[in-house]
């Protein structure tokens, strides 16, 4: 075949023509085609051709393009009016359409399948729903995995998480939350802080949680707690508490890490605060993203939340794009700062050091120190990488840029909260004021002088739910006292101590669970008074060990006939099963029940029968009994005198 390789079967285009002009493939001239020159159109174009797209467009693209009127050259070849429309696919009809549609939405409650398998459910429902459409017109499988693609996208989410997306996007919150100021959504998360630490009372080397709260707009740390062993819901109430306040300045710190902020001077904070400000923004959190640990679940949490004034936004679970800007910020943490610790135990067991509890120095109050020193220090003058505004395309950011940025463009909420907000975060009882005693909190009796006056000897004058209770806020972390808010004077706190306390400074901590291990002793002495409904556990023991219910003459009847039954069939159950391992013929089907009596004849018949055929089946001939002991006897009695004529054979005779 003239123009054509060996081996192929028919011509690449463009080869008849070099065959025609005695062009081979291998020639210098190969470019000098007739399709080639027809592409030139009358010449070679400008140098500039290049540049502008137009180098490889042929003859009649070039007298199209000259034809338009009033529009740009380039703009013509880049908006693909020339380019053919897609027509979908022919084989897809109104069936198949309804079909796919169908599967899908049965697919939404189900396990995770295979396209294979979704293939197969639309051929059954386009089966059943229309049986008189052609099988050969149903799409094959890699076709329904295409269109799948196109109508539906990848499909790589799992079946539980794409439920939840779905069940958002019908009630109107699915999207994402656009963050244009600081303060508008606070992140929250808690980690096990991977480096071993020194406690203060007897120098152990314990662990610690590291428990943070990211901006995501400025991307900074505005507060963070390190905690003894698991944070609670108190913890994370006061990092609630600390993201709203200003940072002091601490011993070592220099004026390259005071407040540098222009919209607010460093001098107006020290006024309002009374003492130096650190280069910390602090703010009013407006909404708080959590995950559904144990302590952000907790009621007095959120009641916290609440009385702050914030919206809660809990991400999803199992959810981590919901919060992935602060799970992002522990590595961070960890490959900036923490690895050079010593004692530092790395992300798992298998990569710990030898003995990291021998390594440990830093104390607690040590570690948070330098950590402060680190966030202020380091972090909120970091740039920011893919983190950056999308509104500054090639400017350097870091978190302190961004929130000066934000002071300028909307200016700063200069509202630092009272002391008293310390105690309104607080957990709170609502209970009665006994006249001698107190007030009764978790178990433990709280009195103090101010609650013998006259005033607080009647019921509180509050209504609705808790009416006639007075409010009593406590703090788990020290159980030696609780709170209360004078009603006359709001700014006004009266400290009530445990009645069981020594004098002043001789216990210095009394935690929660302190105070449930004394509870626990106590009621394990089962000493104290009870009532009679705290008694009623005590006597039904008793009536239960003389008459119980089964003894009852309305209940023994039907109960024995029943426990008869189960019985009954339970040794039927295990005979069958035993025959069954046995690999001997089952048994006869379940008859009538027998006597008891008639039963264990049975049953030691059938032992007796089953070691008789063991003990044949292991001997091969038949065994002999040995002779009995009377038989040895009667042959030769031991106490029969010989004859006479025997007397000569008997030994001894000439003694």
């Amino acid at each position: 075949m003239t123009g054509t390789r060996p081996g192929r079967g028919r011509a690449r285009p463009g080869e008849a023509g070099r065959a025609a002009a005695g062009l081979r493939p291998g020639d210098d001239d190969a470019d000098r085609t007739p399709v080639r020159e027809g592409r030139r159109g009358e010449g070679d174009p400008r140098p500039g051709s290049g540049l502008l797209g137009l180098k490889g467009l042929g003859l009649r693209t070039l007298e199209k393009l000259t034809s338009l009127s009033g529009e740009s050259l380039l703009l013509a070849c880049a908006d693909g009016r020339w380019t053919r429309r897609r027509v979908g696919h022919r084989s897809f009809t109104e069936e198949i359409r309804e079909a796919i549609f169908a599967v899908r939405e049965e697919c939404r409650e189900r396990a995770r399948i295979t396209m294979a398998a979704k293939h197969r459910l639309m051929h059954q429902y386009v089966r059943e729903r229309f049986p008189d459409f052609p099988v050969e017109k149903i799409p094959s499988r890699y076709t329904l995995a295409a269109v799948w693609q196109e109508w539906f996208g990848p499909g790589g989410a799992r079946p539980r998480y794409q439920r939840t997306a779905d069940d958002a996007a019908e009630a109107g919150v699915a999207g994402r939350v656009v963050v244009h100021r600081p303060g508008q959504v606070l992140a929250l998360d808690s980690t096990p802080l991977p480096v071993m630490l020194r406690e203060t009372v007897f120098g152990e080397a314990v662990k610690a949680t590291l428990t943070l709260a990211l901006d995501l707009y400025t991307h900074g740390l505005p507060a963070f707690r390190l905690t003894l062993q698991s944070d609670t819901s108190v913890d994370v109430a006061m990092l609630l508490r600390d993201v709203m306040l200003p940072l002091p300045m601490r011993e070592g710190w220099g004026e390259e890490m005071e407040w540098p902020y222009a919209g607010v001077p460093a001098d107006v904070i020290a006024e309002f605060t009374g003492h130096r400000v650190a280069a910390l923004p602090f703010f009013a959190p407006e909404t708080i993203t959590t995950d559904h640990g144990g302590p952000y679940k907790n009621h007095d949490l959120v009641e916290a939340e609440r009385e702050l004034g914030c919206n809660i936004l809990p991400a999803r679970i199992l959810r981590q794009t919901d919060k992935f800007a602060v799970e992002r910020q522990f590595s961070t943490i960890k490959t900036m700062l923490l690895e050079h610790f010593l004692g530092f135990t790395g992300t798992d067991v298998a990569d710990r050091g030898a003995d990291p509890e021998r390594d440990a120095t830093l104390t607690l109050a040590q570690a948070e120190h330098v950590i402060a020193t680190w966030i202020v220090k380091v972090w909120q003058n970091r740039k920011l990488g893919e983190y950056a505004p999308s509104w500054a395309p090639g400017e350097d950011h870091s978190p302190n840029t961004l929130f000066a940025a934000a002071m300028q463009q909307g200016g700063f909420d200069l509202d630092i909260p009272e002391p008293s907000l310390y105690y309104r975060l607080l957990r709170r009882h609502h209970v009665q004021i006994h006249p001698r005693r107190g007030v009764k909190i978790l178990g433990l009796w709280y009195h103090a002088d101010v609650l013998d006056e006259p005033r607080f000897l009647h019921p509180s004058d509050r209504g609705g739910k808790h009416a006639k209770q007075w409010v009593i806020r406590s703090d788990r972390r020290d159980r030696r006292q609780v709170f209360f808010q004078d009603p006359a004077d709001h700014d006004t706190w009266h400290f009530l101590r445990w009645r069981g306390l020594p004098p002043e400074g001789e216990i210095p901590a009394f935690s929660d669970k302190t105070a449930d291990a004394l509870l626990g002793h106590v009621r394990a002495n089962k000493v104290a008074a009870r009532s009679d409904e705290e008694l009623l556990p005590a006597l039904l023991d008793i009536l239960g060990s003389v008459t119980p219910v089964d003894q009852w003459p309305t209940q023994a009847a039907k109960k024995a006939g029943k426990k008869q039954r189960v019985a009954r069939a339970r040794e039927e159950t295990r005979a069958q099963a035993a025959a069954a391992d046995r690999q001997v013929p089952s048994p006869r089907p379940a008859r009538m029940p027998a006597p008891w009596a008639e039963q264990a004849r049975t049953i030691d018949a059938a032992v007796d029968s089953d070691r008789r055929r063991r003990r044949e089946e292991a001997v091969a001939d038949e065994p002999v009994a040995p002779p009995l002991l009377d038989d040895a006897l009667r042959h030769r009695p031991l106490f029969l005198l010989p004859l006479n004529d025997d007397t000569d054979n008997l030994p001894g005779e000439n003694a």
